[in-house]
Formats: C-alpha cells, sequence, structure tokens
C-alpha cells in the first residue's frame, strides 16, 4: 500500500505524529470472478493498523476508495474483523473513517458473509470498547449500519454522503429537490450524526472525544489532573437557565464541554463535561439557543419530546455501560404534544425512565428552572434512583403550573378567587423548599455555587456500588 494514498493520509492526520502500524498491509483480494484478477487490489481497499491519540492506543480502519471504489470484499472485512478482535483483547477503541461504494458486487455471497461478520464484531464490541466512525465519502445499504452499530459518527460537511436508499430512489424525491444522504440533513432529521465540520476539524474533534473517554468498560484510570479551581463561583450562572450546554461550559473544568447530536432534538443537551479531571455525561432540557451576542437565536418549548427522549435514553445508556457518572439539568413542564410526539412520546419517554433507572453509575440531578409533572419524575428524580438532588432556589417543583392548577381546582369560582388560589398553590406546591421538605430534594444551592457542589456530589458517589436482580437484560 502507498503511503501516499489518501486513506493512509487520513489515518496520519487523525492519530499522533508517526504513530500509525499498518496491520496486513500486503492482503490482496482472492476472488477471480468477473475478471477482477486483472486488477490490482492494494491491500484489498482499506488500511488498518494501530496507533496513539494523545498517548492512548487506537485501532483504525481507513477505507480507499481508489481501490475498486473502497468497496467492501472478503479479504477487505477479515481485516476489520482481525482489528475488531485485537481491540476486544487490548480493551482499545475502534475507529472507522468510511468512504466506500459499498459491497463488492463481484464478490457475491463471499462479500455479503463478509459484511455480517463485520456486524458481529460491531456488537460483541459494544459496551466493551468505544467505536467511532467517521465518513468522508459515500457510505450507503448495508454499510450504513455500521455507524448506527458505533458509539458515536462525525462527517465531514461537504462530500460525505450516508444512505440506506438513495435520495433519488425515494418515491416523489430526487437529490435537489432534498438530499436526504447530506451530512445537514442526516444530522438534523435522523439523529445518526453526532458532529458535522469540514475534514481537518473532524480529526480535531474525534482526538478531544478520544481524550475524554475511557478505553474500554474496566478502564478507571482515565482521569487527568485537574488544573481548575474545584470552588469556583460561576457568576450569572441562572442567566443561562434556558441553555444547558451554556451552564455546561460554565462549570466543567476549564470549559470543556464535547455535545453529542448536536443538531438532533435541539431542545435536549447531551454531551461530556469534566469535573476535578473525570468525565461526567450531561443530559439537560433546552428552552433557547443564544447567539454570540446573547440573543435567543432559537427557542423551544420546554417539554419533552419523542427524539428528545430518544437522544437522552441512548446517550444515558452510553454512559453506563462505560462507568461514566450522569448529571441531568431539569426544566421541563411536560410532554411535546405535536401528532407525531403523540405516536411516539410514551414509548420514547419510556426508555429514558428505564435508562436512569436502569444506570448503576453515580447520578445527581440538578433543578434549574421548572420541574412538572410526569417529565419532572422521568428526568432523573428522585423516586427513579437519582443518588443526589440538587436545586436552585428559584427553581419550582410541582404537578403543574400554579395558574393551570387554580383553574382546575376553581372551576366556577370568580377571576380573584383563582388568581388567590394560584398564589397559594406556587407558595405552598410549587415551592422548591416544600420538596426539600418532604426529601425530594438535598440539597439547595445558588447558582454561582453549583459546580463546587455537583464536584462534591460526585466525588461522594465514587465509590457508589449498585446491586440489581439477577437477570439476562430487561427490555424496554
Amino acid at each position: 500500500m502507498s503511503s501516499s494514498s489518501q486513506a493512509s493520509q487520513r489515518i496520519n492526520a487523525l492519530l499522533d505524529e508517526n504513530s500509525f502500524v499498518e496491520i496486513g498491509a500486503l492482503v490482496t483480494a482472492r476472488s477471480t470472478d468477473f475478471n477482477l484478477k486483472q486488477e490490482e487490489t492494494p491491500s484489498d481497499g482499506v488500511v488498518t493498523g494501530y496507533g496513539v491519540i494523545d498517548g492512548n492506543l487506537v485501532y483504525v480502519y481507513s477505507q480507499d476508495a481508489s481501490v475498486l471504489g473502497g468497496s467492501i470484499g472478503e479479504m477487505h472485512a477479515k481485516k476489520i474483523v482481525r482489528l475488531y478482535e485485537l481491540a476486544i483483547k487490548t480493551g482499545s477503541p475502534v475507529i472507522g473513517l468510511i468512504d466506500s461504494a459499498g459491497l463488492r458486487l463481484q464478490e457475491g455471497a463471499d462479500a455479503l458473509n463478509a459484511f455480517g461478520e463485520i456486524y458481529l464484531k460491531q456488537v460483541e464490541a459494544s459496551g466493551v470498547v468505544p467505536q467511532i466512525t467517521a465518513i468522508f465519502g459515500a457510505c450507503g445499504g448495508g454499510l450504513a449500519l455500521v455507524p448506527s452499530i458505533t458509539d458515536f459518527t462525525f462527517m465531514e460537511e461537504s462530500k460525505a454522503s450516508l444512505f440506506v436508499n438513495s435520495p433519488n430512489v425515494l418515491e416523489g424525491n430526487y437529490k435537489e429537490k432534498l438530499d436526504t444522504s447530506s451530512a445537514k440533513w442526516q444530522s438534523s432529521e435522523t439523529g445518526n450524526v453526532d458532529v458535522v465540520a469540514d475534514e481537518a476539524s473532524v480529526y480535531a474533534q474525534i482526538r478531544e472525544l478520544v481524550s475524554m473517554l475511557p478505553s474500554n468498560n474496566e478502564d478507571s484510570d482515565y482521569f487527568e489532573d485537574c488544573t481548575d479551581d474545584l470552588n469556583r463561583a460561576c457568576e450569572n450562572l441562572d442567566g443561562a437557565t434556558a441553555d444547558p450546554a451554556v451552564i455546561a461550559g460554565q462549570i466543567s473544568d476549564n470549559g470543556v464541554f464535547f455535545e453529542t447530536k448536536r443538531n438532533y432534538a435541539k431542545e435536549m443537551v447531551t454531551g461530556f463535561i469534566r469535573l476535578n479531571g473525570a468525565t461526567v455525561g450531561l443530559v439537560g432540557n433546552r428552552t433557547a439557543i443564544f447567539d454570540e451576542n446573547g440573543k435567543e437565536a432559537e427557542k423551544f418549548d420546554d417539554k419533552l419530546t419523542a427524539h428528545a427522549c430518544e437522544k437522552a435514553a441512548e446517550f444515558i445508556e452510553f454512559c453506563d455501560a462505560f462507568d461514566i457518572p450522569v448529571l441531568t439539568l431539569t426544566n421541563a413542564t411536560g410532554f411535546g404534544s405535536t401528532k407525531c410526539d403523540e405516536k411516539h412520546v410514551a414509548k420514547a419517554a419510556g426508555k429514558l425512565v428505564y435508562a436512569l433507572a436502569n444506570a448503576t453509575v453515580p447520578k445527581v440531578n440538578l433543578i434549574t428552572g421548572k420541574a412538572f409533572g410526569s417529565a419532572y419524575v422521568i428526568m432523573n428524580s428522585k423516586a427513579i434512583g437519582a443518588d443526589v438532588t440538587i436545586s436552585w432556589p428559584d427553581a419550582q417543583i410541582g404537578t403543574m403550573d400554579a395558574s393551570l392548577a387554580a383553574k382546575i381546582l376553581c372551576d366556577g369560582k370568580d377571576a380573584e378567587t383563582v388568581s388567590k388560589t394560584a398564589t397559594e398553590y406556587a407558595n405552598l406546591q410549587n415551592n422548591v423548599r416544600s420538596a426539600a421538605a418532604r426529601g425530594y430534594v438535598d440539597e439547595i444551592v445558588e447558582p454561582a455555587d453549583t459546580r463546587k457542589y455537583v464536584v462534591g456530589a460526585f466525588e461522594m458517589l465514587f465509590t457508589k456500588r449498585d446491586e440489581r436482580p439477577a437477570k439476562k437484560h430487561g427490555t424496554v
């Protein structure tokens, strides 16, 4: 394999300098059907090997579109399978750089079987080592399942395409009308993609993500020394209640926040922060995104939508599998109420309840705004297993908004009575102190002190053990 190939260049751009060691460079295709023998197939269209990112071992495969379009044949797949076997044995992440025409038609059933063997290894590795996919060219048909089984997916913003069916074969559609294979559509509409960026930025952000993740599900030694003040005050943090991404950047060590599924279900924020050098998964309800001038650029209802619940549930399951503690920021008053939500939200919210209740990692809930009704219960409340619940003083916890409750309680009464009842209800029911009096809230802290108390809570929970009934696995 010539070291100047684009596939090799991509690996070298990703890894620490001069750290890549290629495995299986001399492998070539062995099929003789359809005159394939006449064609050179160096490395059978995929460069595989290992190297390091910030000194940490990773395995990488990179498809070479200049060899039979980077198509997946028998030997091509065997190389990827071999890489996975090594990764599982050594407990190190796998990063796949995709640029492929898909299945190698000339190899027929051999290619199909090989494809299936890749799926099998991915499933075996799931929850054992982190799996990351970056798409730089085509990733279509059965190959589109590869990123869907991995944990995180990156897409190059202009040349990459991800699809099961090509846009042009969808009834009534064509690429110019709606490019369903584009990075923009796949990241905002399907939730399949975490990050869309130019090629150089994709490498930089994969490196950033890898540095925050454990190498495997038993790696407890991936802490960094914290150079940030653990008691650092975060002034005006309550001004960011609407956007947990802003809060995340404020309370994290040195402002580090890696957001996942950034363009999908933006009403729910998911991503990784660092607290005292340890990685923590953050999940929060978002009602607004602010531009660089602090003006609202996008607004969202304070509701749990089906897409938001699914996004959060998937993220929490990843965190639990790799022993990453979870911090939730609660600010929700109910469920999404569109026709689409009504179809899916009960099931999706059930998945979120399951993910949080099932997770045995340390779980801390910070109530920043309104926590009403079932949405409050679902968002990591004490009832479903939060270890520590912290609240800001102006937060509200209750069955519903006080004015709505008063209208129900005072049905048929005059406006003055309704208004008076609403005030009484707010003071009695929605006051965070009444929840604290019943033990549903452990601490009420000033927003500026949030970092100090959240760090303290996770430090206290560091040795948490949580035994569950014996079973093979749940079914939600």
